[in-house]
């Protein structure tokens, strides 16, 4: 059996506030082949942004393990680190504030390449960067503009060839299309799997929507509150979702029908969100679940409930849900 390109084993990340530990991540594993790509979905405030940074190490991990290629990187030092950064890039939510607005388009995609030194000559580096740019479908009349002269979906274009200058193996997609239109969401995004399939490169795909996540994810993860609490491929998660928080996102995706408003089902989510802040043993969606019983109140793990398909639930086991 092959090494995963990306695994995580119990990964913790907590941050010290006046009131206690906030559990932002919380005990997540997961594991990503190389050339696919893993969709991380969940409400604002679930920990999916921290889990992607956490894995790259832009923030340090509390406890656990992150694995690149089978070896454990989580107490590499710096010097170390320097030899993967080149491997593991970002595509951050926000393309403007990520952008430095005194550099040029043509700058911005040339810094990580001199940063790594790739290449020694000027001529070198400014062919990359042409290539560059035209693998993105942005035209070589914007290589002299700034980042506020261009719309949101160009600035994507500028940010995408940014990460893919020092030829990534890994990279981690935060929300990157969250911001665009739709027609220009569907660009970007096939964008990313037409470079995917030509470049071989490995997806940590962080999205809220699962309309988005369905469309280039090979299997989804679904957090809440900093855990995992449910991981299948993505037709399986579709078709046969078994946590009850998973059933409420799907339920929310917006269906062009003419039922009668009252004929639509809907699985509504109510009651009070659980403190991320030394949060209580058991389900963390159990003060919002219309299920919960004595059960939910124990530790909880992943269990496999088919072939690939994880679920944390106390009431999963059989169909109950």
């Amino acid at each position: 059996m092959s090494v995963p390109l990306i695994e995580t084993r119990n990964l913790k990340k907590y941050f010290r506030t006046p009131k206690g530990m906030l559990h932002a991540v919380d005990g997540v594993s997961l594991a990503i082949p190389q050339g696919k790509t893993l969709g991380v979905v969940g409400e604002s405030g679930c920990g999916k942004s921290t889990l992607g940074r956490t894995i790259l190490r832009l923030i340090e991990p509390t406890q656990g393990q992150i694995l690149y290629q089978g070896e454990d990187i989580t107490g590499f030092t710096g010097r170390q680190m320097a030899g993967i950064r080149r491997e593991m890039q970002i595509i951050f939510q926000d393309p403007f504030s990520s952008l430095n607005p005194r550099m040029t388009i043509r700058e911005i995609i040339a810094e990580p390449i001199r940063v790594c030194q790739l290449y020694e000559k000027k001529k070198e580096i400014e062919q990359k960067v042409s290539r560059l740019m035209e693998t993105v479908g942005l035209a070589n009349r914007f290589e002299n503009a700034y980042p506020h002269e261009l719309d949101g979906g160009r600035r994507q274009r500028v940010v995408i060839p940014r990460a893919l200058a020092v030829e990534p193996r890994f990279i981690v997609c935060d929300e990157p299309v969250s911001a665009l239109d739709v027609s220009i969401q569907a660009q970007i995004l096939n964008l990313l799997m037409d470079l995917q399939e030509e470049m071989g490169l490995t997806y940590l795909f962080i999205t809220h929507d699962l309309s988005v996540v369905k469309h280039i994810s090979s299997e989804i993860a679904v957090m809440y509150l900093g855990q995992c609490v449910e991981k299948a491929p993505v037709e399986e998660l579709f078709a046969n979702p078994l946590h009850p928080y998973t059933k409420a996102l799907l339920s929310a995706i917006p269906v062009p029908q003419l039922l009668p408003r009252d004929q639509r089902r809907k699985n509504i989510i109510r009651g009070e969100i659980t403190n991320p802040i030394e949060p209580p043993p058991g389900c963390r969606f159990a003060s919002r679940c219309p299920l919960a019983k004595e059960g939910c109140a124990g530790e909880l793990t992943l269990r496999e409930m088919s072939a690939g398909h994880f679920v944390s639930c106390a009431f999963a086991e059989g169909g109950v849900l």
